[in-house]
């Protein structure tokens, strides 16, 4: 009998050595054998538990995404205004943990992915409407509904234009100046709303 949570430890290597895999020699090329390789398993491993290699990354993804809500959360329970609130959903995005050279290849490989596959287009769908909700709800606490969407969508763009900006273009990716660009566009955002009726 295995040994419980030995399937869910198996999962999680074979996630984990897919980001590897990818980082090593990019989605294309990666095989089942290089995934399973990196894990640690055996080759039908990866087959056995996720079935294909698109499904494998899809997982892959997922995890990476839970990931990063787990690390939002964590700076939202500290933060008291959507000012702050706004600013933790930021520094979560250009976080150490999001600037490791293999989490960037497995982002830019879910981006060039989720033009052809699907269900991983479904999953980046996911992840943009959640961020976009996230920043809507914090603006709608101080502006119209209208209003806090267009906030939202703008600060999103920012967040997701800038951090690929800063991975392209940089050797060292650091996302600081990329933070201080989206605050003062918040900023900017919240200034504007002074000028409005704040909803009741």
């Amino acid at each position: 009998m295995p040994k419980v949570g030995m399937e869910e430890e198996r999962r999680t290597s074979i996630i984990m050595g897919t980001i590897k895999a990818i980082h090593e020699k990019g989605y294309a090329a990666t095989t089942m054998a290089d995934i399973a390789k990196n894990a640690g398993v055996s080759t039908g491993l990866p087959h056995h538990y996720f079935g294909s290699k698109a499904a494998v990354f899809n997982a892959t993804m997922s995890f990476l995404l839970t990931d990063l809500s787990k690390q939002s959360r964590s700076r939202l329970l500290k933060a008291k205004t959507p000012v702050e609130r706004i600013d933790a959903i930021i520094h979560t995005n250009f976080s150490d943990e999001q600037f490791q050279p293999s989490v960037i290849s497995a982002w830019f490989a879910f981006y060039v992915v989720a033009r052809t596959e699907p269900a991983t287009r479904r999953l980046l769908q996911v992840y943009h409407r959640r961020l976009i909700s996230n920043l809507t709800a914090e603006f709608h606490r101080v502006t119209d509904r209208e209003t806090a969407i267009t906030a939202a969508e703008g600060t999103a763009a920012m967040i997701d234009g800038l951090w690929l900006q800063c991975v392209l273009t940089t050797n060292r990716p650091d996302g600081s100046p990329a933070t201080m660009l989206v605050q003062d566009y918040v900023k900017k955002c919240f200034d504007s709303f002074e000028t409005t009726d704040t909803p009741q």
